[in-house]
């Protein structure tokens, strides 16, 4: 039986129909990935599968009991409280039963007489069994092997969220959801703030996930290794393919192809017929040519291909520049803290050479925005200094795009980055898709995908010769990014960007710059060529070892690193991990249970040392499968 299904499903608003005609099905244990252009319903159709909004028209259908775990795309954008207070807000029914429990203890020394204590201990003694049976002795080590699970420190959940990284805010949602126990998990964009180490994280969880799940992500490279259906949802519909996302693609452009000959077939064959009704209307042949025309008027219509409008960027000429634009002498970045210097990266003597593409990766919270804004000079530098070659002109993107006035329209704002005639300014916005009165939008009211195309048409247009950019494609539907990632590729100046999008940095970079323990580190190659140096080493400590079934474990136990082989000893070195991870916790919480203060402690070291290389492990499987 399902977990859940839609029928006939339609939305709309207003006079306007967002998508109608849906047809959905979610099986046990499903792994499921939704993709679509911006603006078709997405989130609205989660929200309807949720019981959050109705449908104008259709009907859901929920199993009986179904629990459903969702994590918002806005799971970043939190600004009360602590992420404790976030995390903890999943078990607000039992904090209200133990607050029920208190007010009852009370009550019993209370009482005045016989009776009423006699009262007071029978509700503090129900109260008590309901508090046990929903879990009220247990949720605090609930919550913090759930919190240690998602990959948040517990020393991390005091952060105040106004504090806390795009990515400790997205964990912090997700541990939320999954202590509800959700048989469904419904996660909305949950890629966007995410680093290397949080996605590989997260397709490791998802790998793993024993129940259902529906993801929605523009990030193929992460639905290619966590979806085995895809929901396709465009032109107001939704359609599902079997496989990851390049196996929908390849087979929704075969379909594409089938479909567009079809139509034109049969629009020849409606031009020959409509020719000879219209040559032998009046003539001898006018019954034959009436009888053509009522079969013509029968005629089930194929419809066309459906080219629906996507970004057309063009890069612009960038003009030309000497051979190095860029050069680092003994540069450190950082920042100012109330007097104090804090520097957060160290870099080599480096340089860019003009036509160059070059990628800085690295964990979140290590210094890349810093270096970035530190090259723009809108940060000094700590120590040191960068020199630009002749005739430079950078342009620089912002991540999130918050740097467009809010007060300004579309039109204006282009018109504020270069000033050019209104026709000409239209018809460049066009490209960008902002057609007909969507020149006239208050940035303020455009979403995150708008405000990134309206980023980059104000970029684009001053022409430079050095674009410096910082996650590009947040929030940009896969058109979009397909349409930027051709005006990159066509590019002919210098490239620097700042990105955890694989397939991106896969496509363009030339060179990394590695951001790792306080300092860069300059890889020259691409992120192919990175990955499979990262695999060398492990090889050849996996090849150094002993061919014993229980060394990986012991490794890991004493927290040596796990080995990353390619294929099925790979395989092995990671179901041993989670054999012994499995173990430790059973340990765990026999200890924990036994009050063994020592022996958790002990316990507690090992289980992070192993969970910490069996994240390694995957990760490197990740990275090396591809």
């Amino acid at each position: 039986m399902p977990l859940l299904t839609g029928s006939q499903l339609a939305l709309y608003f207003g006079e306007v129909e967002i998508f109608s005609k849906i047809d959905l099905e979610v099986a046990e244990k499903a792994h499921i990935g939704m993709v679509g252009p911006n603006g078709q319903g997405k989130t609205s159709l989660l929200r309807m599968l949720m019981g959050e909004i109705p449908p104008n028209s259709g009907s859901v259908s929920r199993s009986r009991g179904l629990t459903i775990g969702y994590v918002s795309q806005h799971a970043a954008h939190m600004t009360v409280g602590t992420l404790r207070e976030e995390v903890m807000s999943a078990f607000s029914a039992i904090l209200e039963l133990e607050t029920d429990v208190a007010d009852a203890g009370m009550a019993i020394e209370r009482a005045a007489t016989p009776e009423e204590r006699k009262l007071a201990d029978r509700r503090y003694s129900a109260l008590l069994q309901e508090y046990e049976a929903v879990g009220g002795f247990d949720y605090q080590n609930r919550m913090e092997r759930v919190v240690t699970g998602v990959g948040l420190s517990l020393e991390s959940l005091d952060t105040p969220v106004t504090a806390a990284s795009g990515g400790q805010k997205t964990r912090a949602a997700l541990a939320k959801a999954l202590l509800l126990e959700p048989a469904l998990l419904i996660l909305d964009e949950p890629t966007n703030y995410l680093d290397f180490k949080g996605l590989a994280w997260l397709e490791t969880f998802l790998n793993r996930f024993p129940y259902a799940f529906i993801v929605v992500s523009h990030d193929r490279y992460f639905l290619d290794r966590v979806a085995d259906q895809i929901w396709d949802m465009d032109g107001g519909g939704l359609k599902a393919y079997r496989g990851n996302y390049t196996k929908f693609r390849q087979v929704k452009e075969e379909q594409r192809a089938r479909q567009q000959l079809e139509f034109e077939r049969q629009q020849e064959v409606i031009a020959r017929e409509q020719a000879f009704i219209d040559r032998y209307r009046a003539g001898v042949k006018a019954r034959q040519a009436m009888g053509r025309e009522k079969r013509l008027d029968r005629l089930e219509r194929l419809d066309a291909v459906d080219t629906a409008d996507t970004v057309k960027i063009r890069a612009n000429e960038a003009s030309r520049t000497s051979l190095t634009v860029l050069t680092t002498h003994d540069l450190a970045v950082g920042y100012v803290d109330g007097g104090r210097t804090v520097q957060l990266l160290s870099v080599p003597e480096t340089k860019l050479e003009r036509g160059s593409r070059t990628a800085i990766v690295g964990p979140n919270g290590l210094g890349k925005t810093t270096l970035l804004n530190t090259i723009i000079g809108k940060t000094p530098p700590v120590r040191g200094s960068i020199n630009f070659g002749q005739k430079v002109k950078i342009g620089f993107q912002k991540q999130g795009s918050d740097d467009i006035p809010a007060h300004l329209s579309v039109l204006d704002a282009l018109l504020d980055a270069k000033n050019i005639n209104i026709g000409e300014a239209r018809g460049y916005l066009a490209r960008f898709l902002f057609k007909g009165d969507d020149v006239f939008k208050l940035v303020s009211s455009l979403s995150g995908g708008e405000r990134t195309r309206l980023a980059l048409a104000r970029l684009l247009i001053t022409e430079p010769n050095v674009l410096v950019l910082d996650e590009p494609t947040t929030h940009l539907d896969i058109p979009s990014r397909e349409a930027l990632e051709d005006a990159l590729l066509d590019y002919a100046g210098a490239l620097l960007f700042v990105s955890h999008d694989r397939h991106l940095i896969g496509l363009l970079a030339q060179n990394l710059w590695l951001v790792e323990n306080g300092a860069l580190r300059v890889f020259k190659g691409t992120f192919e060529e990175w990955l499979k140096s990262l695999e060398e080493p492990a090889a050849r400590a996996q090849a150094a070892q002993p061919k014993k079934a229980a060394q990986p474990q012991k490794g890991a136990a004493k927290g040596g690193k796990a080995a990353a082989p390619k294929g099925p000893d790979h395989e092995k070195v990671i179901a041993d991990l989670e054999a012994l991870v499995v173990k430790l916790e059973a340990s765990l919480q026999k200890a924990a249970e036994k009050n063994d203060r020592a022996k958790v402690a002990d316990l507690a070291e090992a289980h992070a040392k192993a969970q910490a290389d069996l994240e390694l492990a995957w990760a490197a499987w990740g990275g090396l499968s591809s």
